[in-house]
C-alpha cells in the first residue's frame, strides 16, 4: 500500500512539473521581443531645389559661415594669378620678308666688266703680247695657239682663229697696238658667233612661258634659278618658281628664300617627291595666276645616266601637258673646263638644250669655255654669273665680253 501511495505521489508530481513548464514557455513567447538599439545613422533629406521664381531656403540648423572660417579664397585673392604659374609665351608671326628692287639687266654686263677682266686679262693681254712682236714666226705662232688652248678655247676653234689671224696680220702690214687690238677684238667677236641669246620666257599659247633649268648640282643651278627670277622681275614680269629638286634637301628653301626676296610664289613639294608633279603643279599655278613665267629648278644628280634620262625626261613630259616649254637652260660651271663639257654631252643627250648659263665666270674660269661649249653644244651661251652677289647674273654680251678680255 506504501508503495502505490508513492508511485501515485511521483505521477502527481511529475504532472505538476510538466504543466509548469508548458505555461512557462507559453508566457515568454507571449512577451514582445526587446526592441536592440539601432546602429544605423539617422539621413536627413537635402532640401528640394528652388523652383524658377523662388528663393532657395537656407537650413537654420546650421549657422551661416564666413569666407575665412569655410578656408575659401577672397574675391582679391581669386582673382591675383599665382605667381608660380606663367603666362603663356605667345610666338609672334616672323615678319613678312621685304620685297627687293633688283638692279636692271640692261647693260649689267658692261657693269660687270672690270669684275670679269680681273681674271680674264691673261688671256686677252698674252695674245696682244705675242701679236706685237717685230717678228711673227711659227714659234710665235705657236704660243699664240697654246695660249688659246690654255684658255680653253677649243683645239678646233684654236686652229680657226690662228688662221685667220694669220691672215689678217700679213694683209696688214703695219701692226700699231691700236690695230692689233681692233684686228683681235673682231676676230674673237666672230668667234663667238652669231647666236640669238634672248631668252625666250614668252609661250605662243595663252599660258606662262616655262623655262626648265638643268645641271648638274653643285654647278650653282639652284642660285642660278632663283637670280634668273631676279632678272625676270627686274624687266617687269611676275615669275612662278617650281622647286622641282627634291633630291637635295635644301634645294627647296634655298629656292623660296630667292622667290621671297623678290615676290616670287614658290610651289614645292615633300622632300624626296615626285620631281614631275611638282613641276606640273608650278605651271598649273602659274597659270591660275597668270604669270608671266614659270621657272622650273630640276635635280642634278648624276648617279646614273638612265635615272638621270627618266626624271628630266618624265618632267619634260608632264610639263608639256600644258603647252611646250619656251627654254631649257644648262648651268655649266666655267671653272670645271673640259668636265663640264662632258656633262654638257650628257645632259644634251637627255633634253634639248636651248640656252647656256655659265657660272663663276669671274673666279679661276678661262674665258675660252664660252668657244667651247658653244662648239660642242651648237647652242649659245645665254646668261653669266660674274660672282655671289644677288645681281651677278648678266645677260651675255659678246662685244661687252671680248672688251673686257683684251682691256682699253
Amino acid at each position: 500500500m506504501e508503495l502505490i501511495l508513492a508511485v501515485v505521489i511521483a505521477l502527481v508530481v511529475a504532472v505538476a512539473v510538466t504543466s509548469g513548464l508548458v505555461i512557462s514557455g507559453r508566457k515568454k513567447k507571449q512577451l514582445p521581443p526587446a526592441e536592440p538599439p539601432s546602429t544605423t545613422p539617422t539621413i536627413t533629406a537635402p532640401p528640394a531645389e528652388p523652383h524658377v521664381g523662388d528663393e532657395a531656403e537656407t537650413p537654420r540648423e546650421e549657422p551661416r559661415r564666413t569666407v575665412e572660417e569655410v578656408g575659401l579664397p577672397t574675391a582679391e585673392e581669386a582673382v591675383e594669378t599665382p605667381a608660380a604659374v606663367e603666362d603663356p609665351v605667345v610666338a609672334e608671326a616672323p615678319p613678312a620678308p621685304e620685297i627687293e628692287v633688283p638692279e636692271p639687266t640692261a647693260g649689267r654686263l658692261v657693269r660687270l666688266r672690270a669684275r670679269l677682266a680681273r681674271s680674264q686679262n691673261s688671256l686677252g693681254k698674252g695674245l696682244l703680247t705675242l701679236l706685237s712682236r717685230e717678228h711673227l714666226d711659227e714659234d710665235t705662232w705657236e704660243e699664240i695657239e697654246e695660249t688659246l688652248l690654255t684658255a680653253d678655247v677649243g683645239v678646233a676653234p684654236t686652229q680657226e682663229l690662228v688662221e685667220r689671224l694669220r691672215e689678217r696680220v700679213k694683209v696688214l702690214g703695219t701692226r700699231t697696238p691700236e690695230e692689233l687690238r681692233g684686228l683681235l677684238r673682231e676676230e674673237l667677236i666672230t668667234l663667238l658667233g652669231d647666236y640669238d641669246r634672248t631668252v625666250h620666257t614668252e609661250s605662243p599659247q595663252d599660258v606662262p612661258g616655262v623655262v626648265m633649268v638643268v645641271g648638274v648640282n653643285g654647278t650653282g643651278k639652284t642660285t642660278t634659278t632663283g637670280k634668273l627670277a631676279r632678272v625676270l622681275v627686274a624687266d617687269g614680269k611676275s615669275v612662278v618658281l617650281g622647286a622641282a629638286d627634291t633630291f637635295r634637301a635644301a634645294a627647296a628653301d634655298q629656292l623660296q628664300t630667292w622667290g621671297d626676296r623678290v615676290g616670287a610664289r614658290t610651289v614645292r613639294g615633300p622632300e624626296g617627291g615626285d620631281p614631275a608633279s611638282i613641276a606640273y603643279d608650278a605651271v598649273k599655278e602659274g597659270i591660275a595666276e597668270k604669270a608671266d613665267v614659270v621657272l622650273v629648278d630640276t635635280a642634278g644628280r648624276l648617279h646614273t645616266k638612265t635615272g638621270l634620262m627618266d626624271e628630266l625626261g618624265k618632267v619634260k613630259r608632264v610639263v608639256e601637258k600644258h603647252g611646250p616649254l619656251d627654254e631649257i637652260l644648262l648651268v655649266l660651271d666655267a671653272t670645271t673646263g673640259q668636265n663640264g663639257l662632258i656633262q654638257a654631252r650628257v645632259f644634251a643627250e637627255v633634253v634639248d638644250i636651248t640656252g647656256i648659263v655659265l657660272t663663276k665666270l669671274d673666279g679661276t674660269a678661262k674665258g675660252g669655255i664660252v668657244v667651247a661649249v658653244q662648239r660642242e653644244l651648237g647652242v649659245p651661251v645665254k646668261l653669266v654669273g660674274l660672282g655671289e652677289g644677288a645681281d651677278d647674273l648678266a645677260p651675255f654680251e659678246p662685244a661687252a665680253f671680248v672688251d673686257a678680255l683684251i682691256g682699253d
